[in-house]
């Protein structure tokens, strides 16, 4: 009796983390999202550094990944290197600064580097609720025709490139061409 007590609150943890693991990375997890297959809405945004590109949903031309992120977000950190690879690889990304003081946003950048083809800023946070975003990091894949391909909250990760963004992105691609 002493050791089921003893290793019950072990297998209640590990049992705990297996049902997330599969919650958070388990197929389907945006099977529901409401944008998935719409057009992107129209986007309450203001510009985020005259000096800098700026981002107009209108005037990209093809597919893109669209980031909500902050200078304060920790995953938006972690994320950073991924989306750093993803544009050298000639993927463009467009970056919606959240909530955000824009000298944070700048340093933020200077420190760690820049992958944003333009920018664009959420102050309010009025587009994040266009969009549905519980919090940052959230990324969406549009296609040329402007319409929500994919979309992942949290921070992505090469294993989230590849099973969640890499096919939508083909397949956009595809229609591109």
């Amino acid at each position: 009796m002493s050791r089921v007590l003893l290793w019950a609150p072990l297998g209640s943890i590990a049992l705990l983390m297996v049902v997330f693991a599969v919650a958070l990375l388990g197929p389907g997890r945006d099977a529901a999202d409401p944008l998935q297959g719409e057009a992107l809405p129209e986007l309450p945004l203001e510009t985020f550094d005259p000096a800098m590109p700026g981002f107009d949903p209108e005037a990209v031309e093809g597919p893109y990944l669209l980031n909500l992120w902050a200078s304060w977000c920790a995953p938006c950190r972690i994320e950073h290197p991924v989306f750093m690879d993803l544009a050298e690889r000639g993927i463009p990304i467009y970056g919606v600064v959240y909530k955000d003081d824009r000298a944070d946003a700048r340093a933020f950048l200077a420190e760690l580097g820049n992958p944003f083809a333009g920018f664009a800023a959420d102050p309010e946070g009025r587009a994040a609720l266009e969009l549905g975003v519980t919090g940052v990091p959230e990324t969406f894949l549009i296609d040329g025709s402007g319409v929500v391909r994919a979309r992942w909250r949290g921070a992505v990760s090469e294993p989230v490139w590849d099973r969640q963004f890499e096919p939508a992105w083909q397949a956009a691609m595809a229609e591109e061409n």
